[in-house]
């Protein structure tokens, strides 16, 4: 077997349909495009969006707003959680969270917040932390260390 021999299984390939070569052969006329207009001329095709000459949906609908590509979005983590997940003594940082399962994707970032109450001392090592999250662990006997 060589390159010489190789060839297209059977129905593998199609002849290509000459349109335009007499009526007997059903795309003769019209080719296929039906009857004048714009989209029988060859060239002719309309943009996407074009409604006719008349005023277009994205144009009629009022515009408000922008949209930031710029925007962090952080996925947000309460002491609440990691007192229930974690345990007295324990080093936490987003590769810790990730583990446990407290969050499946970091997103740009996690960021400890303050929504309920923390009793057991941890040391948590994030580059997000709201200033109450802070005063709730440090009161709880831990230790807050701002990583970048």
């Amino acid at each position: 077997m060589d390159l010489s021999t190789l060839k297209a299984p059977a129905g593998a390939t199609k002849k290509r349909k000459r349109v335009g070569r007499g009526d007997a052969s059903g795309q003769g006329g019209t080719s296929g495009k039906g009857h004048k207009g714009q989209k029988a001329r060859s060239g002719g095709h309309i943009r996407s969006g074009f409604e006719g000459g008349q005023m277009p949906m994205a144009r009629r609908l009022p515009k408000r707003g922008f949209r930031n590509p710029f925007r962090k979005s952080f996925v947000a983590v309460n002491v609440s959680d990691l007192a229930r997940i974690f345990e007295k003594g324990a080093v936490i940082d987003e590769a810790a969270i990730l583990e446990s399962g407290l969050v499946k994707k970091k997103g740009d970032g996690i960021k400890i917040l303050a929504k309920g109450n923390i009793d057991i001392p941890v040391t948590i090592k994030m580059a997000h932390i709201s200033a109450a999250a802070k005063e709730k662990i440090t009161a709880a006997g831990g230790s807050v260390e701002e990583v970048i």
